[in-house]
């Protein structure tokens, strides 16, 4: 399984590349990982991809995945300015151990998520052009996980906080930092 991530940064989209040991899922909590002390959230849209795809077109690409769930994205503040600086590359910045937490599926039954509840602000891209950008770059299973953040910039967390997106009255991601 891939977890591929469209994020928002300074000079624009970047895609990035998670290892499943990044996933966070069935409400437990989120440690803060050593040796960072500025931890950030961006809150983000995950896609199931449901079948095999490759050089996928924006216009077939919601054929290619078959449930959404809100997300949070945490990233090592600290570790991406450093990383940047440096013009190294951000991934102990970004793919530590369950940096990304998933909140529940729900099936998509309409090919567009323009209206869903918890997209309260734009995406970096829309999940069509995110399919097909990650299309073009390697082929996608089924099983595969694609994530758009929203395009802001992360906000700092604190131990203790907890995030939360409720959907219909209903909570659909519990994160707590610990």
């Amino acid at each position: 399984m891939k977890i591929i991530g469209f994020i928002y940064h300074d000079s624009g989209v970047q895609m990035v590349l998670k290892g499943d040991s990044c996933l966070l899922n069935g409400r437990k909590p989120m440690f803060l990982p050593d040796g960072t002390s500025e931890l950030g959230v961006t809150e983000c849209v995950i896609l199931r991809v449901s079948r095999l795809g490759k050089e996928i077109a924006p216009k077939f690409a919601s054929r290619y995945y078959d449930a959404v769930a809100p997300g949070a994205d945490f990233i090592a503040m600290d570790l991406a300015r450093k990383a940047q600086k440096e013009g190294k590359p951000w991934t102990e910045a970004i793919a530590f151990d369950y940096s990304l937490a998933i909140g529940e599926y729900e099936p998509t039954p309409t090919p567009s998520l323009k209206g869903r509840e918890y997209l309260k602000e734009e995406l970096v891209l829309s999940p069509e052009e995110a399919v097909a950008r990650a299309s073009k770059v390697m082929t996608i299973r089924q099983g595969d996980l694609i994530y758009i953040q929203r395009a802001v910039a992360p906000r700092q967390v604190e131990k203790e906080e907890v995030i939360r997106v409720e959907i219909g009255g209903e909570e659909k991601l519990y994160c707590k930092i610990k």
